[in-house]
């Protein structure tokens, strides 16, 4: 039996900054901006008076493993999805629509250029995918490290004004768009030593909510020209991300359990193979940058929005989270930085 050598595949540091860029940039539309990569900055055509900007990180045994527990393989094209994903989210938390993107990408040298272009495929496929039409990549940066991550900053605009988190007011419906819950039951399965290989279809479908976010685009926009009063996109859980809102606003938010339990009967396959109740994916699972909006009364709510809620006057020095009238920890949910209580 003859041995045939493994072929090995090229690495970022066989090519250097110039051939990776080489490698990425035809991957990559640019044909929409004013000024695409290639010099020192890039340029939009802004036709507003007024441009928004977000910035986000994803970093390697942090955000994402590229082995999880469940010994699945997290993709390069993934996680370029994702790194588009939660940046246009906010954008599109705001009532925007995003127009333009920097990444900057860090890799430790052996990284395969495998890697590199399945990533620039992923970016490309979610600003299709996504339904992100006017959102151009116009540069960005690459750098050695001795982990993955990508820092992408999105620049956007607003057609129909600025939706921030400080307009909820008393008598305002809550509601939300997109996902809930769907991210953090799929991070579990991920993360659980539930083998990949004996998933079923359903459970593979939310462990790529986790992968593959989905953030409502058309939404936002149409919020705010319906006139929302305060939104914010659910990207450290619902809870977490709700008493920012009442924060913010100096309100109470008061959720109502027997809606969201119609949306944590979607994960009984997850709650199953875990034997955890799909209920604290929905009040605590961040990431899949569904949109949280509050509506006035004589507002027509777009039809994509399910109600949840409602916001009430703050009685005492703080704002409050409650769930059928009973009070909950605002600090539940996604903290990068954790303090004793929260733990």
């Amino acid at each position: 039996m003859t041995n045939h050598p493994v072929k090995k595949l090229p690495t970022v540091g066989d090519l250097g900054e110039q051939g990776i860029l080489d490698v990425i940039l035809p991957l990559l539309d640019s044909s929409k901006a004013a000024l695409g990569p290639g010099d020192d900055a890039g340029a939009l055509a802004v036709s507003g008076a007024e441009v928004i900007v977000s910035v986000d990180t994803l970093v390697q045994n942090q955000d994402f493993r590229l082995v999880w527990g469940s010994g699945f393989e997290h993709k390069a094209f993934d996680i370029g999805w994702k790194s588009i994903a939660q940046n246009v989210s906010d954008i599109n938390a705001m009532g925007g629509v995003p127009t333009g993107a920097v990444i900057s990408l860090s890799l430790p040298q052996n990284t395969t250029i495998q890697w590199v272009r399945d990533f620039a495929k992923g970016v490309s496929a979610a600003v299709e995918g996504l339904g992100a039409q006017r959102l151009s990549i116009i540069g960005g940066d690459l750098g050695k490290a001795s982990e993955i991550s990508v820092t992408t900053t999105v620049f956007g605009e607003c057609e129909f004004g600025k939706i921030l988190r400080n307009g909820a007011k008393p008598g305002d419906r809550l509601a939300i768009a997109g996902r809930v819950g769907s991210a953090g039951a799929g991070l579990a399965i991920l993360d659980s030593d539930k083998q990949w290989e004996n998933w079923n279809r359903s459970v593979a479908r939310i462990a790529d909510s986790q992968c593959k976010p989905t953030p409502p685009l058309e939404s936002g926009p149409r919020a705010a020209q319906a006139g929302a009063s305060a939104m914010l996109d659910i990207s450290d859980g619902l809870i977490r991300d709700a008493s920012r809102l009442a924060k913010a606003s100096a309100v109470n938010v008061n959720l109502k359990s027997a809606v969201l339990k119609k949306f944590a009967s979607r994960l009984d396959p997850a709650a199953t193979l875990l034997g955890i109740d799909p209920m604290s994916w929905i009040l605590d699972g961040g990431e899949d940058f569904g949109l949280l909006a509050t509506f006035p009364q004589d507002v027509n709510i777009p039809e994509e929005f399910t109600v949840i809620g409602e916001i009430s006057a703050q009685a005492g020095r703080r704002a409050l989270v409650k769930v059928d009238g009973h009070i909950v920890n605002g600090s539940r949910g996604f903290d990068h930085f954790p303090v004793a209580a929260d733990r």
